[in-house]
C-alpha cells in the first residue's frame, strides 16, 4: 500500500531519482570529495525537508532517490542540490558539476526496483565510491 505524506492541506507522494555528474565526468567524487558532498547533500535535504530514501555517490556521478514537497519545484531543488553543494566544494576543492541532470519519475517503475538499481549498482564499483543513506534496508 502506498503511504502519503501530509501536509496541512494536502497528501503527496512525490519521489523522483535523480543522476547527475561531474563536469567532463571526471573521476573525482573519492576520498575527502565525496564525504563531503555526501555531507553537503544531506544538509541540504535537511534544509529543504527532503526525505533521501536512498543514493549513492560513484567516482564520476551521483544518484539520488528522494521524496520531496509539493512547494517546491524539481528543478529549484536541483538547483540547491548541485548550486549548494558545487559552490561549498569549489572553494574548498575547485572543480565539479557539469550542467545537466537527468531526472526520473518513480511512477514508471516501482520505488523497490529503483532502490534494487541502486543497491547492485553498489557491487560493481570501486571501494572507494560512497553511499550517502543510511536509513534504507539496501544501504
Amino acid at each position: 500500500m502506498r503511504s502519503y505524506r501530509k501536509n496541512s492541506h494536502s497528501q503527496y507522494d512525490l519521489k523522483v531519482h535523480l543522476i547527475w555528474i561531474p563536469k567532463y565526468r571526471k573521476r573525482i567524487l573519492i576520498g575527502k570529495v565525496s564525504e563531503r558532498t555526501r555531507d553537503l547533500l544531506r544538509q541540504i535535504c535537511m534544509e529543504h525537508e527532503v526525505h533521501i530514501i536512498s543514493g549513492k555517490i560513484s567516482c564520476d556521478h551521483v544518484h539520488m532517490f528522494i521524496s520531496y514537497k509539493p512547494q517546491i519545484s524539481l528543478s529549484k531543488l536541483v538547483q540547491y542540490l548541485k548550486g549548494i553543494s558545487s559552490r561549498i566544494l569549489l572553494q574548498e576543492f575547485t572543480h565539479l558539476w557539469a550542467r545537466g541532470y537527468m531526472a526520473v519519475s518513480s511512477g514508471n517503475i516501482t520505488d523497490e526496483m529503483i532502490q534494487h538499481y541502486l543497491y547492485i549498482a553498489s557491487t560493481f564499483y570501486d571501494e572507494e565510491d560512497l553511499k550517502i543513506l543510511l536509513d534504507t534496508e539496501y544501504l
